[in-house]
This record gives structure tokens, sequence and C-alpha cells, in this order.
């Protein structure tokens, strides 16, 4: 199979591409990283005007109407600008799950205001254990209130709702809501802010008592490896540009053949990983059986190659890769947070084997 973006796609991609870099570079990335949520009201309209807050969404709901492949593309540049804020939490996140569980009238009611900008939210999906199994939520709804904690939800201060995946379905909870309470939490990526959210009585709204959410996890887990694409790419960029300006013993250090082979490694890792994530956003678009195969796989080895490339290319910059001033550890620590979020190498190497093994694809007995 021979893959190749259209004229379109890669309009958005170059589109985006100008757009993060003109309104999040490093220093307003940076300086969005260090308030406590990391969001920013103009930057959020701005998004919206690009029609980014729907991109995938339905036209009926405000929304674009674009592809999950475009929706690839997209996160990848977010990745490549380390994005703050809650454009993952809000759009990919949420945005997805209502777009998969939500009745009519309850998109028109919470994802139409996603897609004009009016509204932020999130998803509370861990709790206690961060499995990432849904067989593992001991959250249950039992008349309406929900009672409980959910951790590591991100960007949840700045959510107008959100969503909570509970035991026995898919509810929405007002984040003015009483008897409701959130506190943030320590993380390592400092661009993208967590917290912890606990229910005592809370009211909700049923949105779903089904598993569709799961289509939406794969979305989010797609586009979580897409944005890890991004971030490999300006490591691999930003650590070339060094090589070749960095001199060590009167020449670049981009002239030693050791120094090229990482090079080398990092690019290969880099396109592999940015093949499995298009794929993965073809097959979810195009319906196709082997879409949550083709999902883990793609999360899989970007949480592996991330970190590969993140770590060649600290190793490359010398001290210079851990300064504070450098965004090398910046992307670093995105790479490491999004390796676990949504389940590590580990979780889909499993996931793959059950899903082959279910599928009749090897039998239990015989692997």
């Amino acid at each position: 199979m021979q893959f190749g973006l259209t004229e379109s796609q890669e309009f958005l991609k170059d589109s985006a591409r100008k757009f993060f870099a003109g309104e999040c570079p490093s220093a307003e990335m940076r300086r969005l990283m260090e308030t406590d949520t990391a969001y920013d009201a103009a930057l959020w309209a701005k998004l919206t005007d690009q029609g980014y807050t729907g991109i995938i969404f339905s036209e009926a709901y405000g929304g674009v109407g674009l592809g999950k492949v475009e929706l690839m593309l997209l996160m990848e540049e977010a990745g490549r600008a380390l994005l703050p804020g809650p454009f993952f939490s809000t759009v990919v996140l949420a945005g997805a799950v209502l777009d998969a569980v939500a009745t009519a009238a309850h998109k028109e009611q919470y994802l139409a205001p996603i897609c004009r900008g009016e509204a932020r939210s999130t998803v509370a999906i861990l709790e206690a254990g961060a499995s990432w199994n849904p067989r593992d939520i001991q959250l249950n709804a039992s008349n309406g209130k929900l009672t409980g904690t959910k951790l590591f939800v991100p960007d949840a201060a700045v959510a107008d709702f959100l969503i909570v995946v509970a035991r026995n379905g898919v509810f929405v909870v007002d984040s003015k809501a009483r008897d409701l309470k959130i506190s943030s939490m320590s993380g390592m990526d400092l661009t993208r802010k967590l917290y912890v959210v606990e229910f005592a009585n809370t009211p909700a709204e049923e949105l779903s008592t089904g598993a569709n959410f799961l289509r939406a996890f794969d979305i989010a887990t797609a586009a979580l490896a897409a944005e890890l694409v991004g971030g490999m790419q300006r490591t691999l960029d930003v650590t070339v540009e060094y090589a070749k300006t960095r001199k060590q013993f009167g020449k670049p250090i981009g002239i030693f053949q050791a120094v090229q082979h990482q090079c080398a490694d990092m690019y290969l890792e880099t396109e592999s990983s940015r093949s499995a994530v298009y794929y993965a956003g073809w097959a979810l678009e195009e319906n196709l059986p082997d879409a949550p195969t083709a999902v883990s796989i793609a999360k899989m080895y970007c949480s592996d190659a991330a970190r590969t490339v993140g770590n060649r290319g600290i190793q490359i910059h010398g001290g210079m890769g851990f300064t504070w001033e450098n965004d090398l550890h910046l992307y670093y620590r995105r790479a490491k947070a999004s390796e676990t979020a949504f389940g590590d190498a580990t979780f889909h190497r499993e996931r793959i084997a059950s899903m082959v093994i279910d599928s009749g694809g090897v039998s239990a007995k015989g692997a």
C-alpha cells in the first residue's frame, strides 16, 4: 500500500504549522506553561477561527466535517509546537466521546458549543491504580448522582463541564455543580495540567450506558500518538541543526559518523511512527475492522520511539540538552507523560495480542 496525502491535506498540515509557529512559538508556550491552567482565551479564539475546535465534527453542530487523517495532521503540528492548554482534552477527547455516544439533543447542548469555541471540557477516566482498562473503573452512578474520585483529569480547572466515565455509563457533570471538588496535582508535562476531581453525591446527567466511548478512546489514542510524532520531528530538526553548528575538535560534530548514525536512527523512528499514525487515522475514518489494532500499533510504536528520539536528542546536545532554557526537556516531558496516557507500549502489545486471539488469528493453545 502506498499512502500519500491529498492536496487539501497537505494544505491543512502546512497552514497548521504556520499557525502554531506564529501563534504559539516557544516563548508563548513557556508563558502559558508557567500559568496555573496553561489556558489563554485569545489563543482559544484563534483556534476556533481556524476551525480547529470543530475539525472532525458534523457541520450540523458547527463543525468542519473533516476526517480522522486530517485530525492526525493537525495534532502532529500541535505536538511540534508543544501546544499547551485544553485543546486535546476538549476537542479530541471530550468531543470524540460526545460524537460517539451522545444523542442529537445532547450534541446540540454540549458538542456544538465546543465546535463554536464557547465551551471547554475534559473526560474523567482514571481512578486509583491508574488503569486504562474500562473494566477496572469502580465509580458508579446512583439515582443520577456520582460519588468517588477521578485522578489525572486533564484541564479540569478550565472545563465548563466534565464527562465522567463510570462503571455503569457515561455522564456529564457541570463544573459549577455543588459537591464537586477540583484540585491540582503535579504532572511531568508542564504544558498539560492535571487535576483530582472528587464527587460527593454530585448531580450527573447520563449520556450513555453502552461502551461506544471505546471508539472515542481509540481516536484520542491515535491523536496522542500523532502529537508524539510532531514532538519527535521537532526534536530531530533541532538536533540536526545543533549537530551542524556545534563544533568539537575544530569541526561540526555532525561530520562524525557516530553522531550521524544517531540522527539517522532518530529519523527512522520518526518516519516509522508517522506511517503508523497516518494508517491508524485512515483506518478509523474508514471504519476498518483492524482500526483498533492499527491504533494500538501506532501508540505502542510511538511511545517507545518518542523516548528513543528524546534520549538521543538530549545526548547529542550534551549538557545543553538538560538546561532549562533549552526546549528539548519540555518535549521529553511531554513524550514521557504521553507514553503512559491511554496505555503504554506494554498495555497495547497485550491489547493487540488479545484482539488477534479473539479474532481467531492465533489459537490460544498454539500461541
